[in-house]
């Protein structure tokens, strides 16, 4: 095996395979901060800000076969500890200065909107048009400037920078787009080119191509506009979460809304604490735990989309020592009975108000927690009495936004942290009922 190198060789990079669909493969593990394409070779070079982020990669990529448009890459460190510019320009990156940026938000804290991107980047030229969008990968913009040398202006002044002190990390890249096309004009996209646009019916994308930076995974019907989500009371929450596009291999058609979670740990879990974890994804009607197999529970979600987000992000994670299996139940839904726990009307289901925010942040379960609904006089000492119990705590930060506490607590392992979720989401501390999410942030 090669020696660790934050360099990472890509091979079996079929022609149809773009820069930024390997910038999404990569971006959950750290900054990347350049990417050679070897096209004449099926291959790619992508070097991460540090070693420990491409060891993540390859340490995560040795147990997950990574997939790119339904072809299987293999991926291994480099030779290069370093890619120079010699190589860059040597090897053909592809990556020629463009008036488009696109632009990857790390570190998040706190909402980035396009009146906040304008702030930011129209000091370096005139900005024409930007779009946002959501992805696994994190927050996304494609900005575009009136010039190429503008945009050249504002990448190099601004890769790397904070927005905000501490946090909101710019990682750009020039895009091998030509041209923009903005319909509306909101809170998600603006052409200031054009102020009389109208802003953007219910429901609907307004970036239908860019929603996952090149369209992979968005809903659209060939040759028309973005298809809607037929089968979601909540397709106006889950257009403006996702922008259009939905989290890779997320197809947004599944109609089936009762889950069926297997290798259970019977004498830890119990309905509550499948609420707990189950909760992130979408609203819970009701669970019911099978007593001739304890190791097994259904869980019926308020619809199909939330049910599939569910088995995507659940599936394979660790729970009280077993990894659960998650898959859809052949039943349509739950009946009632004196076995089954009834949470349709609970007010702690999470998605019965601000529904776009809470898809936003779906994902995987991860080492770090975030906490909110937090009381004002709450100490860091009394959230750690809290959770210790559940692993080590490597690292916590209390802090205010919007005038509330709020805290994030990293564990040693996604376990930990599920299982501080699970037991502790909804507990009372210091008088208050708290809230506890997974947070995307790889570090405080």
């Amino acid at each position: 095996m090669t020696e660790p190198s934050k360099v990472i060789h890509v091979r079996n990079v079929g022609h149809e395979i773009s820069e930024n669909d390997l910038l999404q493969l990569f971006q959950p593990f750290g900054v990347i901060t350049k990417l050679v394409m070897l096209r004449a070779k099926n291959q790619a070079l992508i070097q991460m800000q540090d070693v420990p982020s491409a060891v993540n990669a390859l340490q995560f990529f040795a147990n997950v076969q990574p997939s790119i448009r339904g072809r299987n890459v293999y991926v291994q460190f480099s030779s290069h500890q370093e890619l120079t510019t010699a190589d860059q320009n040597a090897q053909g990156r592809g990556d020629e200065p463009n008036r488009i940026l696109l632009v990857t938000i790390h570190h998040m804290l706190y909402p980035i909107t396009v009146e906040v991107l304008h702030q930011v980047f129209f000091p370096h030229g005139f900005v024409e048009k930007i779009v946002t969008f959501q992805k696994s990968a994190g927050f996304q913009a494609l900005i575009q400037y009136q010039t190429r040398q503008c945009a050249i202006s504002a990448r190099t002044a601004l890769q790397g920078r904070n927005i905000y002190d501490g946090c909101c990390q710019l990682d750009i890249q020039f895009s091998n787009l030509d041209e923009l096309q903005v319909n509306y004009n909101n809170e998600r996209s603006r052409d200031f080119t054009n102020p009389s646009l109208p802003s953007e019916p219910k429901g609907r994308s307004s970036q239908p191509g860019y929603g996952d930076a090149g369209g992979m995974y968005a809903l659209q019907a060939s040759g028309a506009g973005p298809v809607g989500f037929p089968q979601m009371a909540n397709a106006a929450a889950v257009a403006a979460a996702f922008g259009g596009g939905l989290p890779p291999g997320v197809s947004g058609t599944n109609d089936r809304c009762t889950v069926l979670v297997s290798n259970l740990n019977p004498d830890r879990i119990d309905e509550d604490k499948l609420f707990n974890l189950f909760s992130i994804y979408g609203n819970i009607a009701r669970i019911k735990l099978l007593r001739n197999k304890p190791d097994h529970a259904l869980v019926q979600m308020g619809d199909g989309f939330q049910a599939e987000l569910a088995v995507h992000f659940l599936k394979g994670a660790m729970l009280f020592g077993k990894r659960l299996e998650v898959n859809f139940s052949k039943h349509p839904n739950i009946t009632q009975g004196a076995d089954t726990h009834e949470y349709a009307n609970s007010n702690l289901n999470r998605f019965n108000r601000n529904a776009a925010k809470n898809y936003r942040y779906c994902c995987s379960p991860t080492k770090m927690i975030h906490i909110s609904s937090l009381s004002q006089e709450v100490t860091e000492e009394e959230i750690v009495n809290l959770l210790e119990e559940h692993g080590p705590i490597i690292n916590t930060k209390l802090f205010e936004m919007n005038g509330k506490k709020q805290a994030l607590i990293m564990f040693d392992t996604e376990e930990q942290a599920t299982e501080a979720l699970v037991c502790k989401h909804a507990s009372s501390l210091s008088g208050s009922i708290i809230r506890i999410s997974f947070s995307q942030l790889q570090s405080i």
